[in-house]
C-alpha cells in the first residue's frame, strides 16, 4: 500500500489563498510587521521542470513538475513529492506553506516544501514510475540535499518511489547519502514507527485533549472517517487506550456497530479485501454523512478535506474533533464550531506525527545508527504532547480557538528565528 503523508487544504480555486486566510488571522493577533509578513507569505522559490520518460511502448512522453520552496528559515526544507493527474502549482505552493508551519509546531529544525508531478501513477508500470521518478531526481538535483531540501511519500509515491530517489541521487554525487529522503524502505536506511507514526500522532492529541476536557477514554466512544493507512492506526491506537470506536468509513461507505468495532479485525478484513472496508459484515452500513454526525464524544476526520461545510456543521455531536486528514474542516465552518463549543485539534498539529518521525530517519540516517521502536515511539509522543500543550497555552492566552493558536504557535516561531537572523 502506498503512504500517503498528509497535506493541506485542496481548495480548486486557489488553494495558497485558503491557507492564507487562517495565517492573516494569526499575522494580526501577533502584529507581524510587514517585512516579515511579506517574507512569510511568499515562496522563496519555485522550480518547474519538463520531465521526458521513455514508456513501455517506446514513446517519450513529457511530463511537468514542481518543486516549491516556501522557507528555508528554521532549516533545510523538508516536503513530500506529490504523483497525481490533478497536481497544480498552487496546490504546492499551499502544501509547501503548510509544511512551513507544520514543522514549527512541533518544534523541529525544518522549513517547508513539496513537490509534485502531473502524472497517473495508477496507470503507469513500475518500469515507468522508476524512469520518471529518476529524472525527477536529475531534473532538481541541485534542489535537493540532505541539507538543503529532503523529500518524502505524499499522494502516488512511497517507500518504493524515495528508494529510487536516494539511489539516482547518490549516484550523481558519486556517494551513497542516505539522508537526501525520509520514507524510505528500513533496509535502505528507513526509520521503524514511520509508517505509523501520523495516526499515532493522532491518537496523541486525542488523548491530550481529552484529558482537558476532562474526559475519561475509558468512558468515550469515537467515530473514524477515513480507514487508510492514519485513520486505521489511530483507530487501533486509540482502541488500545480504551476508547470505544462506533463507526469507520471508507469510500465504500460507513460502517457502525453499537457495541464497538473489533478495529484488529477491520483491518484484516479491509487487508484481505483490496485495501477496502467494502462487504465488511459486522458492522451497519450507514452512509459518511450519517457518520459524521452521530452522536460520539470524538471525531477524526482522516480522510478528505472539506468533509465539515457549512451544510453539516449545526449537526455535528462530537465534543472533539482530531483532525487527522488536512483541511477537513471548511473555513465556513469554523466559527460555527467554535460557537457550539467543540473543541478542535488542528491539522496542523494532530497529524504531524508523520514529519516528526520523518525528522527522526533524517536525524539516524546522519548519526549512521539506527533507534529501537521503543525509543522512536517515546520521543514521538512526546514531542506531540509538549507541541499540544504550546498550542493549548496559546488558545488561552490569546483567548482564540486552537486552529489559530496552531497558527500563532508556528509564525511567532519563524518570524522569530527570522529577526535573530537578521532578516534582509
Amino acid at each position: 500500500m502506498l503512504y500517503k503523508e498528509p497535506a493541506p487544504i485542496k481548495d480548486r480555486e486557489n488553494p495558497f489563498e485558503s491557507m492564507m486566510s487562517r495565517f492573516n488571522i494569526a499575522a494580526e493577533i501577533l502584529g507581524l510587521d510587514e517585512e516579515v509578513y511579506n517574507v512569510l507569505k511568499t515562496p522563496t522559490r519555485q522550480v518547474i521542470v519538463n520531465v521526458p520518460v521513455t514508456m513501455d511502448d517506446g514513446k517519450v512522453r513529457v511530463f511537468e513538475g514542481y518543486r516549491v520552496i516556501h522557507s528555508t528559515i528554521l532549516g533545510p526544507s523538508k516536503g513530500g513529492i506529490r504523483f497525481a493527474p490533478d497536481v497544480f502549482l498552487d496546490e504546492v505552493k499551499a502544501l509547501a506553506a503548510w509544511m512551513t508551519w507544520k514543522c514549527a509546531v512541533v518544534d523541529i529544525p525544518y522549513g517547508g516544501a513539496k513537490g509534485g508531478v502531473i502524472c497517473d501513477p495508477f496507470s503507469m508500470s513500475a518500469g515507468e514510475m522508476e524512469r520518471l521518478t529518476r529524472a525527477y531526481t536529475q531534473a532538481l538535483v541541485d534542489t535537493f540535499g540532505p541539507d538543503q531540501d529532503i523529500p518524502a511519500p505524499d499522494m502516488g509515491t512511497g517507500p518504493r518511489e524515495m528508494a529510487w530517489l536516494m539511489d539516482e541521487y547518490s549516484r550523481m554525487k558519486g556517494s551513497t547519502i542516505h539522508a537526501v529522503v525520509t520514507g524510505k524502505p528500513l533496509v535502505l536506511g528507513g526509520s521503524l514507527g514511520r509508517v505509523e507514526a501520523t495516526g499515532r500522532g493522532v491518537m496523541v492529541s486525542a488523548m491530550a485533549a481529552m484529558d482537558k476536557l476532562g474526559m475519561d477514554p475509558a468512558k468515550s466512544t469515537a467515530v473514524i472517517q477515513g480507514f487508510g493507512n492514519v485513520g486505521a492506526w489511530a483507530a487501533k491506537l486509540m482502541a488500545e487506550r480504551g476508547v470505544k470506536i462506533l463507526g469507520i468509513s471508507d469510500v465504500s461507505g460507513a460502517y457502525w456497530n453499537d457495541n464497538g468495532i473489533d478495529i484488529e479485525e477491520a483491518i484484516e478484513y479491509k487487508n484481505n479485501n483490496k485495501g477496502r472496508l467494502e462487504g465488511y459484515k459486522n458492522a451497519e452500513k450507514i452512509s459518511n454523512d450519517e457518520l459524521l454526525i452521530s452522536k460520539v464524544d470524538v471525531l477524526v476526520p482522516a480522510a478528505v478535506e472539506d468533509v465539515i461545510t457549512i451544510k453539516n456543521v449545526d449537526q455535528i455531536q462530537a465534543r472533539l474533533i482530531v483532525e487527522g486528514a488536512n483541511g477537513p474542516t471548511s473555513y465556513k465552518a469554523d466559527n460555527i464550531i467554535n460557537e457550539k463549543g467543540i473543541m478542535v485539534v488542528p491539522d496542523i498539529l494532530a497529524n504531524s506525527g508523520g514529519v516528526t518521525v520523518s525528522y527522526f530517519e533524517w536525524v539516524q540516517n546522519r548519526m549512521g545508527f539506527k533507534w529501537t521502536l521503543d525509543r522512536v515511539n517515546e520521543r514521538a509522543e512526546r514531542i506531540m504532547n509538549e507541541s499540544f500543550e504550546r498550542v493549548y497555552a496559546a488558545s488561552q492566552k490569546y483567548n482564540v480557538p486552537m486552529r489559530i493558536a496552531a497558527y500563532i504557535v508556528a509564525i511567532d516561531k519563524v518570524a522569530m528565528t527570522y529577526k535573530y537572523r537578521g532578516g534582509f
